[in-house]
C-alpha cells in the first residue's frame, strides 16, 4: 500500500533521525506519537505530525506493532530514503519515469506532475476538497524536492538550463545578503534563493 502524505523534506537526510528518535521505543498509540512528534520536533499541528508519522513508517524508520507505533532500528540513510520512496509513496514510480523522458530544456515541474498524474489522484480527494489541485500541486512539489533530496532528481536551474544552474551562485548571493544576520536566518535565505533558482527537475543520478 502506498501512503499520501509526502510532508516538507528535510534540509539533509541526516535530519530525519531526530524525527525518528521522537517516535517511542515502547510502543504507544498514534496519539501519544504525534504528541511527541509536535513536541520534540517543533511541528505545528496534529496533522503535521500524523503525516510525518505515517511518511517515517513508509521510509522504514518507524513500525507498527499491535500495539501502536515505535522507533525501528534503521537509521537513515539516502539508500533507505530512495527505497522507501520508489516503494511504498504514491506516484513516486510516475514522477520517476517523467523525470527519466525529461531534459534540462523540458524539465518535470509541480504543474506537469501534475497534469500528467491527475487522474491518478484519489476519486475521494477531488470529491471533497474544491480545491484538490492546489493541494496535489504543492504535493507534487514536496515529492519533487524529497526526490532530489536522494538523487533521485535533479534540479535545472534558471539561468543555465542545466541541473544546478544559478542554484550555487544566487544562494550565495542571498547568503552575503543575510550577512548581518544570524546563521539560521542567512541559511534560510540561502535556501529560499536556491529554491527560487529552480525551474523544474530531471532524473538523477540515483535513478
Amino acid at each position: 500500500m502506498r501512503i499520501k502524505p509526502v510532508p516538507e523534506p528535510p534540509a539533509a537526510v541526516a535530519d530525519l533521525a531526530a524525527l525518528r528518535r521522537a517516535v517511542p521505543l515502547v510502543p504507544g498509540d498514534t496519539d501519544d506519537c504525534c504528541v511527541r512528534l509536535r513536541e520534540r520536533c517543533d511541528l505545528s499541528d496534529r496533522r503535521t505530525a500524523n503525516d510525518w508519522l505515517a511518511f517515517l513508517r513508509a521510509l522504514g524508520l518507524v513500525r507498527e506493532t499491535p500495539r501502536g507505533f515505535v522507533r525501528a532500528d534503521a537509521k537513515p540513510t539516502p539508500e533507505r530514503v530512495r527505497e522507501g520512496l520508489r516503494d511504498r509513496v504514491l506516484l513516486v514510480p510516475e514522477t520517476l519515469a517523467l523525470l527519466r523522458a525529461a531534459s534540462p530544456g523540458a524539465p518535470v515541474t509541480p504543474a506537469t506532475l501534475l497534469a500528467e498524474t491527475r487522474e491518478s489522484v484519489p476519486r475521494h480527494d477531488r470529491e471533497r476538497n474544491r480545491d484538490w489541485e492546489r493541494s496535489w500541486r504543492e504535493r507534487a512539489d514536496r515529492l519533487l524536492r524529497w526526490l532530489s533530496l536522494v538523487d533521485l532528481a535533479a534540479p535545472v536551474g534558471r539561468d543555465r538550463g542545466d541541473p544546478d544552474g544559478a542554484t550555487d551562485a544566487d544562494a550565495a548571493a542571498d547568503a552575503d545578503a543575510a550577512a548581518d544576520a544570524d546563521a539560521a536566518a542567512a541559511a534560510a535565505a540561502a535556501a529560499a534563493a536556491a529554491a527560487a533558482a529552480i525551474t523544474g527537475y530531471v532524473a538523477g543520478d540515483a535513478v
